[in-house]
């Protein structure tokens, strides 16, 4: 691949962060690194990087790029095992991203794929945008709400998403619970500050009152979690994290209709991969245990 060396050693800097990172990555002195990226800078005809005292920061073309290569050296990299028979071999970078809201769940599950397989690298990526496979930003993603339709991607039902309604013991010694959905208006709640945010809970919740209910607005999931302990109003949170903590009350049984379906998506290209089929195998049984331990 042409001046393939000068993209590596791009990705590498965007990687490390500093020219003397790269180089002992690479194994290359320092000079070598800075003339690579020299001469593709010149051959693009944009700036890769920003230079400053701290090290070198990627540009967006920057950031584009280092996504590209991260993808092609994956591939590379199984393509070489295959030819020396390693092709089964689980190593290297493995970068998984979800909604934060799974972070409980999948924390855990993937210090135990680590612990399965010591020569991964796991990185966890947890963002309100969605990561583009397609560039290398991510290897694995768990999505909610509907089935994705991005070409190339190869897309599996994981499981559903169990959403409840909470509030803490605080709340409802003061203000009590409402008994049924006709006495909801009465009481305040803890939600998104997007009134058009498309969760279905969310949306059944502004079905069922209004949007001056919602007292405590965030953007974040931790901040409404954190809210709803706090005893600044009813909210929902994942089943399984709300039945845990011993400071919070269930307001009424979960509708089905607040549950969100989980998808498992992979790019095609490295859908096949060992670290990637070794991570969905992983995942489906740590679904199905759990799903078999809440009955």
């Amino acid at each position: 691949m042409e001046h393939w060396d000068e993209v590596r050693t791009a990705y590498q800097v965007a990687r490390q962060g500093t020219v003397s990172g790269a180089a002992e990555v690479l194994g290359v002195h320092h000079a070598t690194v800075i003339r690579h990226i020299d001469a593709l800078e010149a051959r693009l005809g944009v700036k890769l990087f920003q230079r400053h005292a701290r090290g070198y920061t990627p540009t967006e073309s920057g950031e584009d790029l280092a996504r590209v290569a991260q993808t092609t050296e994956d591939q590379l990299q199984q393509l070489v095992g295959r030819i020396k028979g390693r092709g089964s071999e689980v190593s290297g970078e493995l970068m998984v991203t979800s909604i934060v809201e799974l972070s409980d769940f999948l924390v855990p599950v993937l210090a135990g794929f680590k612990a399965e397989y010591p020569d991964v690298v796991v990185r966890y990526l947890t963002d309100a945008r969605v990561f583009r496979l397609e560039y290398g930003e991510a290897h694995v993603a768990i999505r909610a709400g509907t089935a994705p339709d991005e070409p190339d991607n190869v897309v599996q039902a994981l499981t559903h998403l169990r959403i409840g309604l909470y509030a803490s013991k605080g709340y409802a010694a003061k203000n009590g619970v409402p008994k049924d959905e006709s006495e909801l208006g009465d009481h305040v709640y803890v939600g998104n500050d997007n009134p058009d945010d498309r969760a279905p809970f969310q949306r059944w919740l502004r079905s069922k009152v209004s949007y001056d209910r919602v007292v405590f607005r965030a953007t974040d999931t931790y901040s409404m979690v954190a809210a709803v302990r706090s005893g600044a109003g009813i909210g929902f949170l994942p089943v399984a994290q709300g039945d845990a903590d011993p400071n919070l009350i269930e307001v009424m049984p979960p509708l089905e209709e607040w549950s969100a379906p989980l998808w498992l998506v992979t790019h095609v290209d490295l859908h096949r991969t060992a670290k990637v089929q070794a991570l969905l195998t992983h995942l489906k049984a740590a679904v199905e245990d759990f799903n078999a331990a809440q009955g």
